[in-house]
């Protein structure tokens, strides 16, 4: 197969795309801003804020942390929020002083929250205010010093904050801390493509939980190959985005907002798209050009009642990704909107996209597209040989797009980035002699519940910890609603009284929701290779 044979099907997209273009993010946000300041920016639970309404309180917010709190150009800041305004008003802050934001999902537990901070680094958290009962949980065991919390009206016209959990006494509510800002001279900060943007957490290559270390020039990169392959869905000042997967992963981060904001899009932000109604209500006013989603996201909405009321006229793009979109679901999506689901392929290490059904493309394809411009990706067999077209291959990336490496794990680095550069996914593929590639399996185990990524490791390890669980291995397992479900089996110690309602309790307890298993099955033994490794593939035999 010669190398980057997909190029052949590229058309009018140009094979490279500048990852220089611009020398940060930050300078890319701030031109948005200038240019299109009185357009409105976001909008969410009713209130909107404009280009320089963001500009003025990211400012304000970027001086408060600055002069008064002491953030640093490198220093780590936790953002520990759902998609609310307060959102990029953060992120952009945090930008604007070279600090580099540590996302966190809102929904994880108080152990899952203390790992994370504690691996970072983070001295400062802006946590939503429903999640500080957590954090209280393990403030003492982190080295965070200030606690800024924000609610759905924070960022706006209000001036009253969130309820602060009373056992935390370091605090202030974001909207306070941008009244201080307010009065405060932000100094400038020098911020180049190498410098680090954000650490996406993700169990990476082997379950562990790391931070890829994700720079301004990677995420420079992914969007202006994004842009190569979207042209005509990137109209200056005109797009309008409804964002209903949350601002905290990957996907949704790049695409929704730092693409669609640099190119001065209407962004309507859904803090809970599992209130269905909600969300159409929104569709309904946003009458959105792009949308984005997982499969369960996009099989959620195809089947709501009320999906006709929106007017779907001016939707030009609906993007998936997170997990793979069904044939299935992408008609019935078009039978209503018009518009197929375009599916895409990309991790939290490459910024996220690696390859996408392009423009040109007219229909649902089946595949995850054709690999981004100055991209390159090779399909490895065993031995580390290139395989033929057709023929299933681990997926290696390497391009502008790829993380430098994950936070302080020197040792994962060496096993996930090879000598000559390129990134080892796990994931295997196949190309077709288009050059459209297909994901077919996964070499590690990773199960992907509604587009989030769950890996066996530490669900087993938070099961085990159970008094009367001896030994345990979990497995994804189809799920007609989240695509892939946990399924545990377990073997209960000679005695035990060990029953499915107080396991799962257990699980509830140290797990976000998406990770805790839909299915325990007991067992008396465990499929185990000859060294003792428990064959999970085995595991899919047993009823």
């Amino acid at each position: 197969m010669s190398r980057k044979h997909w190029i052949q099907s590229y058309g009018s997209i140009p094979p490279e795309i500048d990852a220089d273009r611009y020398p940060s993010v930050t300078v890319l946000l701030q031109g948005a801003m200038r240019q299109f300041a009185e357009k409105p920016a976001f909008r969410a639970g009713g209130r909107t804020l404009t280009y320089a309404d963001v500009d003025r309180l990211s400012t304000a917010f970027a001086a408060y942390l600055q002069k008064i709190v002491g953030v640093k150009k490198g220093d780590r800041v936790a953002v520990m929020l759902p998609n609310l305004l307060s959102f990029p008003i953060a992120l952009i802050a945090i930008a604007k002083i070279g600090g580099i934001q540590v996302n966190v999902n809102p929904l994880y537990t108080a152990r899952e929250l203390e790992y994370q901070l504690n691996d970072a680094g983070a001295e400062v958290i802006v946590v939503h205010s429903a999640s500080t009962s957590t954090f209280a949980q393990v403030a003492a065991r982190t080295g965070v010093r200030l606690m800024i919390t924000a609610g759905p009206d924070d960022g706006a016209a209000a001036n009253t904050g969130p309820v602060v959990d009373e056992s935390l006494c370091e605090g202030i509510t974001l909207q306070a801390a941008i009244d201080l800002g307010e009065k405060l001279e932000l100094d400038p900060v020098t911020v180049r493509g190498t410098d680090l943007l954000f650490l996406q957490y993700t169990g990476g290559t082997t379950g562990l939980s790391k931070g890829a270390a994700l720079s301004h020039r990677n995420l420079i990169a992914n969007i202006e190959q994004f842009k190569a392959f979207m042209p005509d869905a990137h109209r200056p000042g005109k797009e309008v985005v409804v964002t209903a997967i949350p601002l905290y992963h990957i996907f949704a981060l790049m695409v929704n907002f730092l693409t669609y904001f640099s190119v001065g899009a209407e962004n309507w932000l859904v803090a809970n798209p599992r209130e269905s109604d909600r969300l159409i209500d929104v569709l309904k006013a946003a009458r959105p050009t792009v949308f984005s989603g997982v499969n369960t996201l996009y099989a959620g909405l195809a089947a709501h009642p009320r999906l006709t009321e929106v007017d779907w006229s001016r939707l030009k793009l609906s993007v998936g990704g997170g997990a793979a979109v069904l044939d299935i679901i992408s008609a019935r999506w078009k039978a209503v909107t018009g518009s197929f689901i375009r599916e895409g392929y990309g991790l939290s290490e490459t910024s996220p996209v690696v390859s996408l059904n392009p423009q040109f493309v007219s229909d649902f394809t089946g595949s995850t597209g054709l690999p981004l411009p100055s991209t390159d990706v090779r399909l490895l067999d065993n031995e580390g040989r290139d395989v033929g077209i057709g023929e299933a291959g681990e997926i290696h990336v390497k391009g502008p797009q790829v993380m430098s490496g994950y936070w302080g794990q020197s040792e994962a680095n060496a096993k996930a980035l090879t000598a000559d550069g390129y990134f080892r996914t796990g994931d295997i593929g196949i190309f077709d002699d288009r050059g459209f590639l297909k994901i077919v399996d996964r070499k590690k185990d990773m199960v992907i519940v509604s587009g989030f990524n769950v890996y066996p490791n530490e669900v087993e390890a938070v099961a085990t910890t159970f008094s009367g669980v001896a030994e345990c291995a979990c497995i994804g397992v189809p799920d007609e609603k989240t695509g892939e479900a946990v399924k545990l089996f377990v073997i209960k110690e000679p005695g035990a009284d060990v029953t499915e309602e107080a396991l799962l309790a257990h699980c509830r307890a140290g797990m976000a929701a998406y990770k805790v298993p839909r299915i325990i099955h007991f067992v008396d033994v465990l499929p185990k290779s000859t060294v003792g490794k428990i064959l999970r593939r085995e595991l899919r035999n047993i009823a």
